[in-house]
């Protein structure tokens, strides 16, 4: 079993900076990718942020130049480093990791931590 705890979500103002983090935790094994989406109130989860085995690295458009996604894989910790934040990022932030081999697949997710940011 693999465990995701989110945290670092809060309120900041419009224009502010927050940092997420994301501990895994349990049986972790063949790691394909690990990333942030992003669910705000009345819309459909939406990537953020992912990072794969490689080390390559895909933004949504609306965060590109704003937000970074880094992983420290001795600790298992996948960050996002989210700067200049604007009141349409406001939404609850999810840890997504993702084990595959061949002919399986497994997807994990984090509780959710809340970003609000106010205009």
């Amino acid at each position: 079993q693999v465990q995701l705890v989110e945290s670092g979500g809060g309120l900041v103002q419009a224009g502010g900076s927050l940092r997420l983090s994301c501990a895994a935790s349990g049986n972790i094994f063949n790691v394909n990718a690990v990333g942030w989406h992003r669910q705000a109130p009345g819309k459909q989860r939406e990537l953020v942020a992912v990072t794969t085995s490689s080390g390559s690295t895909n933004y949504a458009d609306s965060v590109k130049g704003r937000f970074t996604i880094s992983r420290d894989n001795p600790t298992n910790t996948v960050y996002l480093q989210m700067n200049s934040l604007k009141p349409e990022d406001t939404a609850v932030y999810y840890c997504n990791l993702v084990m595959s081999g061949r002919q399986w697949e497994r997807s994990y997710w984090g509780q959710g931590t809340q970003v609000t940011v106010s205009s």
